[in-house]
């Protein structure tokens, strides 16, 4: 008898293209990771470049500690070392001293508002001689109005609003150097009285 030998099976051919393989997770976690710091570094160099505007002032520290005051104009900053801390506007500005109550000498309650106007002389001394100077500012005019008013019957207190604004005005400039502001001048805005005495009136 004659023996047919069977052929051998046909090896399947690789396909043209493999297919696709995830990658590991931890290589796309890395990937991640240096996008994140690739972008943060662009951001830290990017903030080494600043513009200064005119009548501006950038207080800059070096590693937590104050290290100079950048003016008006182009200036680099070395990263990561570097940081603008405070930005201080240097122009004359006016804010709102908000109503409160106050006595006078004839125990009159009348309701006093006023404005202050301003501007940071020194702004080193804004930055870290005092938390908020707008806020030190607003609260030391209150009390000196108050304190004033305590020494003038009701009559006066209309008469009498130069010799506010002076006061306020003197007792802000004694500790302007401390806080590094300048108070041009301050205008007291109303002087209401109770209804009972607005109808006396």
């Amino acid at each position: 008898r004659t023996m047919m030998r069977r052929a051998p099976p046909a090896r399947p051919e690789p396909p043209f293209f493999k297919p696709l393989t995830l990658e590991p997770p931890m290589e796309a976690f890395n990937g991640v990771v240096w996008t994140l710091l690739v972008l943060y570094t662009a951001v830290k160099f990017a903030k080494c470049v600043r513009m200064v505007p005119t009548q501006s002032a950038y207080i800059v520290e070096r590693l937590g500690k104050y290290h100079t005051t950048l003016g008006p104009g182009f200036h680099l900053l070395i990263p990561f070392i570097d940081v603008v801390r405070f930005i201080r506007n240097l122009r004359e500005e006016a804010i709102e001293v908000p109503p409160q109550m106050c006595f006078t000498q004839d125990n009159v309650q009348v309701e006093v508002d006023g404005v202050l106007y301003m501007s940071v002389t020194n702004p080193v001394a804004a930055s870290y001689g005092v938390t908020d100077y707008r806020f030190a500012a607003i609260q030391l005019a209150q009390t000196t109005t108050r304190s004033v008013l305590g020494t003038l019957d009701l009559d006066r207190t209309f008469e009498e609003r130069d010799a506010i604004n002076t006061k306020v005005v003197r007792v802000l400039g004694e500790v302007g150097q401390t806080w590094g502001m300048r108070v041009h001048r301050y205008e007291v805005k109303n002087i209401i009285p109770p209804p009972s005495v607005r109808d006396a009136m």
